[in-house]
């Protein structure tokens, strides 16, 4: 048989063949999205001097599985331990902690937008390419909600004191089910408190919650069991919210009665009566 030349060129790189692993918080990657979200609305990054720190995950011990996931994605020592405390909600609450103090984990999560101390208010989207839905699940599954409210509704909803994570969430829902939701702050909390029912939630969960996806085991079996919902037949469809528009106002500012004002833009009276008093004592819409 025939030597090989050892300097003739290859046909193929055979390393060309070989499965590439992402880079820690590689957000394009699904995984890492979705954790980023998840640490995001659920951790707490803190420093002390000499550049130590850490992050910490506390959640409740029956999700001790995602905090395992984490700590396979990341390739730098860290710990979970479990706890049973009293708390304001139960006398005997068990959680499962994650613990990571990498310096180089710290600053590659910081620089992504996960900031040190109190974060609620300041937490946003990353200003990098990342996997939307992946990140948002992350978010959903920390702070969100996913299920049937007492009436037997499907709803997707999320509790956030960002109003770049609220705005996005709406944004980004609005292209997946058509569903528009206009975010404003709780006047006793200054919370944000964004709800989907009905067919967007069926859409936005089946969206965010698809096969395969890493998520909280809970939420991803009340998402699989919303698909199954069908409106009642008695249950009316609620027509989409008609926004206003600055021609609009002018229109029903300018009209004489408020009959000649519905009649011209297709509104209730009541609409516009409502509409006409807000624009007449300067309250924001």
């Amino acid at each position: 048989m025939a030597e090989q030349d050892p300097s003739a060129p290859a046909l193929f790189d055979i390393s060309a063949l070989a499965p590439t692993t992402p880079s820690f918080m590689d957000l394009e990657d699904p995984n890492y999205a979705y954790m980023f979200g998840f640490l995001q609305a659920d951790g707490h990054l803190s420093e002390q001097t000499r550049q130590r720190g850490r992050l910490t995950v506390e959640i409740n011990a029956r999700d001790i599985a995602i905090l395992r996931e984490f700590q396979r994605l990341t390739p730098h020592n860290s710990s979970i331990t479990e706890r049973t405390r009293s708390t304001n909600f139960s006398g005997s609450h068990h959680s499962a902690t994650w613990n990571l103090c990498s310096l180089e984990a710290r600053t590659t999560l910081n620089q992504l937008g996960l900031p040190y101390g109190k974060k609620s208010k300041k937490i946003t989207p990353p200003r990098v390419p990342f996997s939307r839905r992946d990140y948002l699940r992350g978010v959903i599954d920390a702070d969100g909600s996913v299920g049937f409210t007492g009436q037997g509704l499907p709803f997707v909803s999320l509790t956030t004191a960002s109003t770049a994570i609220g705005a996005y969430l709406c944004h980004y829902a609005k292209k997946v089910t058509g569903a528009e939701r206009q975010i404003k702050r709780n006047a006793r909390d200054g919370i944000y408190n964004i709800l989907y029912t009905t067919e967007a939630a069926v859409q936005l969960a089946a969206h965010l919650y698809y096969p395969g996806c890493l998520a909280l085991e809970r939420k991803r079996t009340a998402a699989s069991s919303l698909a199954n919902w069908v409106r009642p037949s008695g249950m009316k469809v609620r027509p989409p919210r008609k926004p206003w528009t600055a021609e609009a106002d002018r229109i029903l500012l300018a009209a004489p009665t408020l009959t000649h004002a519905a009649a011209e833009l297709g509104r209730s009276q009541s609409s516009c009566q409502v509409r006409r008093w807000r624009l007449l004592n300067g309250i924001e819409s």
